[in-house]
């Protein structure tokens, strides 16, 4: 494989609008398909039906720890939430790293305000998106604005697509097809690069 500028896609979007179930159902189809995908999700964390955090978890071997949580003391902040920039470097960028040097392709749910919070965490996300291997990812609405210099990173390896209420049916039926042209870019689908099974 050789991914490079272009062989990556990426989802942005109102809050709550399905993003992240593209996001998952891209990612089972390309392991489906016998892709290796390494990198980190970053699920929100209910109590009683009220959102206490957000979780960082490594997409190949499950692993969790915290990114952020409400009322937590860090300098590092985003409203109400406190990045745990500790726990988020030492399993995020563990992770995307593991990803850079292992997977076929790099998943990255999300690239956004609190992630790039953690400066080693932002450092492992620009290494991603500059080593050459396909990115399927969620990127924050405002990301073109919070900071230039990743959003362009993302714009170079793939397209970024607006998921609304109106196109994400359509954008989730469509999964099987951005799974199958990000694994033959990859050359990482069943019958190799090229195949009729990409």
């Amino acid at each position: 494989m050789r991914g490079g500028r272009g062989s990556g896609y990426f989802l942005t979007g109102s809050p709550g609008v399905g993003k992240s179930t593209i996001f998952k159902a891209i990612v089972e189809e390309l392991s489906r398909l016998g892709c290796i995908v390494g990198g980190i999700a970053a699920p929100e964390v209910r109590e009683q039906g009220r959102r206490i955090g957000f979780k960082l978890i490594d997409l190949r071997t499950g692993e969790e720890a915290w990114l952020a949580r409400a009322g937590h003391p860090s300098p590092a902040r985003v409203g109400r939430y406190g990045v745990l920039v500790e726990e988020a470097e030492r399993l995020g960028a563990g992770a995307l790293r593991r990803a850079v040097r292992e997977a076929h392709v790099i998943g990255i749910d999300e690239i956004g305000p609190m992630e790039l919070l953690a400066p080693g965490l932002r450092e492992a996300i620009k290494e991603a998106l500059l080593s050459g291997k396909p990115v399927v990812g969620v990127v924050h609405r405002r990301l073109r604005q919070r900071d230039p210099e990743i959003y362009r990173l993302v714009a170079q390896v793939g397209p970024v697509v607006e998921v609304t209420l109106e196109n994400r049916d359509k954008l989730l039926a469509s999964t099987p097809e951005v799974a199958s042209s990000v694994a033959a870019r990859a050359g990482c689908c069943e019958g190799g690069q090229g195949s009729d099974t990409c």
